[in-house]
């Protein structure tokens, strides 16, 4: 049996995803959004490499408002802009009615609040949940 008849028996990849580019303060920024069934994964690069790497996840407790968990896995740990970014990508999910959590990657070339920003408004405007 050749190569291309295995080939077509392959069953397709169980993930759905949505990948784009949009430039965000100057910086060309790849983003892929991945819809696991127990999380969704968000890699967000500017720089072509995974970056920083978080993993950020609904809380589930007696209390009545939420609590969001957002710790970093690898990667900058002094990097508070990043993990609001994780957390407020978390709480999105989470208000959108889904309990799964998220990994989250980053690879920037800049920290900023309006970078991140754009990167939040980028991933929201082609979620998959």
């Amino acid at each position: 049996m050749n190569i291309e008849s295995n080939t077509s028996l392959a069953p397709q990849f169980p993930v759905s995803q949505v990948n784009f580019s949009r430039e965000i303060k100057g910086n060309e920024t790849e983003i892929i959004i991945s819809s696991y069934e127990d999380h969704f994964l968000v890699i967000a690069t500017q720089i072509g490499t995974m970056g920083t790497i978080m993993y950020a996840r609904k809380e589930e407790g007696v209390s009545i408002n939420p609590t969001f968990n957002v710790s970093v896995i690898f990667g900058k740990r002094d990097e508070p802009m990043l993990v609001a970014c994780g957390r407020q990508l978390i709480e999105h999910i989470s208000g959108s009615g889904s309990s799964r959590p998220l990994v989250l990657s980053l690879g920037l070339k800049d920290h900023s609040a309006e970078t991140l920003k754009g990167i939040i408004s980028a991933v929201i405007d082609n979620r998959i949940w």
